[in-house]
């Protein structure tokens, strides 16, 4: 059975049946395409979803030192070193410090840090709306719910009952 293409048309070509029938194997294309809009995204923000991440930390205040904050994320906390260095740069955080413990850098999120989280709170809103776009409201809820008791499951670090409770 051939079917009729226009000339110069090249066949769509996708997964295996079996890749399609794999959970792991259809997150793993979401999360991609969503880091690809994401980072797409922030872009002319120059800033990235690293940064947006961090100053959300920061503006929750119960994580303020370098360390807490990695943990936190689950970055490397080299890494994280170099993130806060180009938002102290962009006078975004503010890192003093700690007078009780000379070793730590207490970090801080400043009053631009926080209208430039508000900006950036909005483009991940819109990424998340463009991605969700083919669900309504109830199955939008049923996967965060289903995706949040997965990840608490498989990082203890996300298993907060205010996210629980607050939802998306």
């Amino acid at each position: 059975m051939s079917t009729s293409q226009a000339p110069g048309a090249r066949e769509q070509v996708g997964p295996s049946r079996e890749l399609l029938l794999s959970t792991p194997f259809l997150l793993k294309r979401l999360g991609m395409y969503a880091k690809e809009r994401s980072l797409e995204a922030f872009e002319a923000s120059n800033l990235n979803p690293q940064h947006y991440a961090v100053l959300s930390l920061l503006e929750e205040g119960s994580r303020e030192t370098q360390a807490t904050i990695a943990d936190a994320l689950g970055y490397d906390r080299s890494h994280l070193v170099g993130l806060l260095d180009e938002l102290e740069d962009q006078a975004l955080v503010e890192r003093k410090r700690d007078r009780a413990d000379r070793r730590r850098h207490l970090v801080s999120l400043t009053p631009e840090g926080r209208t430039t989280l508000g900006r950036l709170r909005t483009i991940a809103k819109q990424v998340e709306k463009d991605l969700l776009a083919p669900l309504d409201a109830d199955e939008r809820q049923t996967l965060h719910s289903l995706l949040l008791e997965l990840v608490s499951h498989h990082d203890p670090r996300c298993a907060s009952t205010r996210a629980r409770k607050g939802g998306t």
